[in-house]
């Protein structure tokens, strides 16, 4: 893809790889609603960025999914969309709008969820920063919520088949939760790992009060992990009490490692007291896979208005380059990483944002935008 194009059903054409730099293959997966209008945008920018760093051109691919795929394949994500995301280095998911899929697909576990289960993806990243320029609640947020992804009270994560979910009779619905050991030690490794390059200080959020075998183990696990990480601080709060304290102080917050639901809660309020939900992106991935996903959703209210906040897709893509960076050592594309972090700073702190966050700019017109800034940070 150029840097100008849309995504093309097949990898495009690219130029000869920079020198010491390795080409990497990425997929797109447009979505529902506002997704065909930020995915392409964040295309854009990775391309501005990705050459503003010296690095190789991407080729990127485009994948079947969501309502458009049930009508050509008869599933939300077809068979042959799982079958070649394996084989490119990772891939950025637009917004899915399940609960407008017809039946039997709005009763199915959702497209994100089939990939995240399909691909391990069991760490969900999902960092909150206030912009300079922006409308945050709480000035200064600059947080990170690890987000453990393949089971807890999210009933769909926790079986092989089905949804984890079941109605003996009409009036009556039960739900079943899981928390092992092994999958709450791998999350916790990974806020304590991410919690050193940052302010060295860990929050575990749970409802030990009330589950207290089960939020219990997450947060004696996390505890224990913990003690392998001596220069980390950790300290934890109950899920009620951490809703309260974000919205207080969410500036005082560096890393938090919750279980599924508690924390798909936890960063949607952290995204709003950052600026918007808008702005809040996220990465979910295993040692071998990533996927780049906004913390938001579809909006059909406001799809094809050319009005939609792309800043969380973009943020989410360039935490893919950075995962890509440390997956393969690569200096460049972390580089390029770096460019659109500052290129979205800069584009922000100078007046141009979308309606969400005060202002007047478009989709598109905040896209360009931030293309342009490539070259001046």
């Amino acid at each position: 893809m150029s840097t100008s194009s849309t995504a093309t059903t097949t990898a495009t054409t690219p130029a000869p790889p920079a020198v010491g730099s390795k080409q990497y293959s990425l997929a797109v997966l447009h979505g529902d609603g506002i997704g065909p209008e930020i995915v392409p945008a964040s295309v854009k920018i990775l391309d501005a960025a990705v050459a503003a760093a010296g690095a190789a051109p991407i080729a990127w691919t485009e994948l079947p999914l969501g309502r458009s795929a049930i009508d050509e394949y008869g599933e939300h994500t077809p068979t042959k969309t799982l079958d070649a995301l394996d084989e490119v280095d990772g891939w950025l998911l637009g917004p899915h709008d399940s609960a407008a899929y017809p039946e039997p697909y709005r009763s199915q576990l959702n497209p994100s969820g089939t990939i995240r289960k399909h691909f391990g993806l069991f760490a969900n990243i999902r960092p909150a920063k206030a912009f300079r320029g922006g409308n945050a609640i709480v000035e200064g947020t600059d947080l990170v919520i690890v987000r453990e992804n393949t089971e807890g009270f999210y009933a769909d994560r926790n079986t092989f088949a089905g949804t984890g979910e079941m109605m003996p009779t009409p009036d009556v619905a039960i739900m079943h939760g899981i928390i092992t050991r092994a999958a709450t030690e791998r999350i916790a490794h990974e806020a304590f790992q991410l919690a050193r390059t940052r302010d060295k200080r860990v929050t575990i959020v749970h409802k030990a009060n009330v589950l207290k075998m089960t939020t219990g183990l997450f947060r004696d696990v996390c505890r224990e992990v913990g003690k392998q990480y001596p220069d980390v601080a950790i300290n934890d709060f109950h899920i009620d009490a951490a809703t309260v304290h974000l919205v207080r102080r969410a500036d005082k917050f560096d890393v938090i490692v919750t279980e599924n639901m508690f924390g798909d809660i936890l960063s949607d309020l952290a995204g709003e007291v950052a600026g918007s939900l808008g702005i809040a992106p996220s990465i979910n991935s295993s040692a071998t896979h990533a996927m780049a996903q906004a913390s938001h959703g579809s909006a059909p209210d406001i799809a094809g208005r050319d009005i939609a906040n792309p800043i969380a897709m973009i943020l989410s893509s360039a935490m893919l380059l950075r995962w890509l960076a440390a997956k393969f050592d690569d200096e460049k594309i972390a580089r390029a990483a770096d460019i659109v972090e500052a290129a979205v700073d800069l584009t922000v702190a100078e007046g141009t944002t979308t309606p969400d966050m005060g202002g007047t700019s478009s989709c598109s017109g905040f896209a360009d935008a931030v293309v342009a800034a490539t070259t001046r940070v």
